[in-house]
C-alpha cells in the first residue's frame, strides 16, 4: 500500500470513528429527549435481557438434565420477554423515538466496525512465482470430509494433471509419514494432502524438512488451515490449479514435543473431550455431555501457561495457535489473516465464578477470564506427569512440561494463483480504541495506539 493510500485509508477511519461516536451519543439523546423515563426503562429492560441471555447461555453448556433445559428456555425468552415488556410499559407517542433511537444505534455499531477495520493495515502474504512441478505425489484420505474425495473426483482429476495419487486405505491404519517420506525418497519434487488438518501437518512436516513445496487440498471436514489460506473450501478441485498456474507462499509452521502444528494445539478442557472415544462419531454430543464436569468445578490437571514472559496460572483450557486469531469466539477462535508473523497465539480460559462465567457466555474472547498471550514459544506445565492434548485434534498424551515453538517460514505452501483469499478480520469493538482513534492519534505506523 502506498504512502499516499495509507494516509487517505487512515482519515476516512478516523472520520468513521467519529460518525459511530457521534450516532451513539445522538441515539441516547433521542432517546432521553423523546422518551423520557420510557427510554430509561428500554435501556434497563436491555440490559437485564443480556444478562439472562447470558446466565442461560451458561446453564445451557454447563448444566445437565432439567437446569441445562431451563438455560435454553431463558436465552430464548429473555430477549422476546424484554420485547414485550417494551412494547406493554413505552406508550404510543414514543414510538418514533424509541426506534429512531435503536436505527442511529445501529448505524452507530456499524461505521465503528467499519472505522476500526479500515485502520487495521492487514496485508496480503507475499507470493513468489514457481514453475509446475514435474513429480508431484498427492496423499488423499476417502473418508475425509465425509467422503469429499470421490464426491469431487479428487484422484482423477490430479492425475490427469500429472500428480502421483495415494489412497489411503480406510480399513488400514497407515503411518502417513512414512508414505510421504518413501515418495521425496522416489523423487516427489511436491507433496501434497487431501484430508484433514491433522494429516495436513504430518505430511507438511515431512514437507518441511525436506525443503518441498507443500499443496493443501481443502478435503477435510472445517479445513481451518485451507481458510487461512485463502483457499476454497466449497470446491476442493480448485486447489488443484496450483499443479499448473501456482505460487507459493512462506509460511510458519508449529511445533509441540517435536510434532507439527498447523491450526492449534489444545490443552485442558477441550483436550480431555478429543480424548473421549465417542468424539469422532458425535462430536456436539459429546461436548455437551463432556462440558458440564469440565467447566464447573473442573477436576481435571492444574495447569499453568507461560508466553511472551508473561504466565498463566491454573486455567480451565489453553490454546496455543500457528499464528495469532484476528477475532473470534470460543466455539470458534476466528481467522488468521496472516500465517507468517512468526509468532504462536496463546488463548487461555479461567472462570473463577459465576459473575465471570456470565462474562464468557456472553462476550467469548473478549470477556474477563479469557487472557491473550502472544510468544516464539509457550510452555505448559501441570501438576502431573503427563496430559491430554489436542493436535490439530487429534487426541495425544504428552509428558510435562510441554513444549511449543514456532518455526518461522518453514513450509513452502503452493497456492492456485487464482483463489478467493484471506478476509479482512472483523475487529472487536472496543470503544476505548475507537475514541482513540477518533482523536486522530495515530501509531508509527499509520494505525491505531
Amino acid at each position: 500500500m502506498g504512502e499516499a493510500a495509507k494516509v487517505a485509508g487512515q482519515a476516512k477511519a478516523v472520520w468513521l470513528a467519529r460518525a459511530g461516536i457521534g450516532c451513539g451519543l445522538a441515539a441516547v439523546l433521542l432517546l432521553a429527549a423523546g422518551a423520557g423515563l420510557r427510554g430509561a426503562l428500554v435501556v434497563a429492560v436491555g440490559a437485564v435481557a443480556l444478562a439472562l441471555m447470558a446466565v442461560g447461555v451458561w446453564w445451557a453448556l454447563s448444566r445437565r438434565g432439567p437446569l441445562r433445559w431451563l438455560g435454553v428456555l431463558l436465552a430464548v425468552a429473555a430477549p422476546v420477554g424484554a420485547v414485550l415488556l417494551v412494547v406493554l410499559t413505552v406508550g404510543g407517542g414514543s414510538w418514533p423515538w424509541v426506534l429512531g433511537a435503536v436505527a442511529l444505534w445501529a448505524v452507530g455499531l456499524l461505521l465503528s466496525r467499519a472505522a476500526l477495520r479500515s485502520a487495521r493495515h492487514t496485508r496480503e502474504m507475499p507470493e513468489r512465482e514457481v514453475e509446475a512441478p514435474r513429480r508431484p505425489v498427492l496423499i488423499m484420505n476417502p473418508k475425509s470430509g465425509g467422503g469429499k474425495v470421490e464426491e469431487f473426483h479428487l484422484a482423477e482429476r490430479a492425475r490427469e494433471l500429472g500428480a502421483e495419487v495415494v489412497l489411503l486405505d480406510p480399513e488400514d491404519h497407515q503411518d502417513v509419514t512414512e508414505l510421504a517420506e518413501r515418495a521425496v525418497a522416489d523423487g516427489a519434487d511436491l507433496l501434497g494432502v487431501a484430508g484433514g488438518d491433522g494429516t495436513q501437518a504430518l505430511v507438511a512436516q515431512v514437507a518441511a524438512r525436506h525443503e518441498l513445496p507443500f499443496l493443501v487440498i481443502s478435503a477435510g471436514t472445517r479445513n481451518h488451515f485451507a481458510l487461512d489460506l485463502g483457499l476454497d473450501r466449497d470446491d476442493p478441485a480448485r486447489c488443484l490449479d496450483a499443479l499448473t498456474d501456482g505460487v507459493e507462499l512462506r509460511v510458519d509452521l508449529g511445533e509441540v514435543a517435536g510434532r507439527a502444528f498447523v491450526n492449534n494445539v489444545s490443552f485442558g478442557t477441550y483436550a480431555e473431550i478429543v480424548q473421549n472415544p465417542e468424539y469422532r462419531d458425535a462430536k456436539a454430543a459429546t461436548v455437551l455431555a463432556m462440558l458440564p464436569d469440565l467447566l464447573v468445578g473442573y477436576t481435571g490437571a492444574k495447569l499453568a501457561a507461560e508466553a511472551g514472559g508473561q504466565r498463566l496460572e491454573r486455567p480451565q483450557a489453553v490454546l496455543v495457535s500457528n499464528n495469532p486469531y484476528d477475532a473470534g469466539n470460543l466455539i470458534d477462535p476466528g481467522r488468521r489473516s496472516r500465517m507468517d508473523r512468526g509468532a504462536l497465539g496463546v488463548l487461555g480460559v479461567k472462570v473463577d465464578g459465576a459473575a465471570q462465567a456470565a462474562d464468557l457466555a456472553l462476550r467469548g474472547t473478549n470477556a474477563e477470564g479469557v487472557t491473550v498471550l502472544v510468544g516464539r514459544e509457550v510452555r505448559v506445565t501441570a501438576d502431573v506427569p503427563t496430559i491430554p492434548v489436542a493436535v490439530d485434534g487429534e487426541a495425544l498424551e504428552l509428558e510435562v512440561p510441554v513444549r511449543c515453538v514456532i518455526r518461522p517460514g518453514a513450509l513452502r505452501v503452493r497456492v492456485p494463483r487464482d483463489r478467493p483469499g484471506t478476509a479482512v478480520p472483523v475487529p472487536a469493538l472496543k470503544w476505548s480504541r475507537l475514541a482513540h482513534l477518533a482523536s486522530g492519534r495515530t501509531d508509527a505506523n499509520g494505525g491505531v495506539q
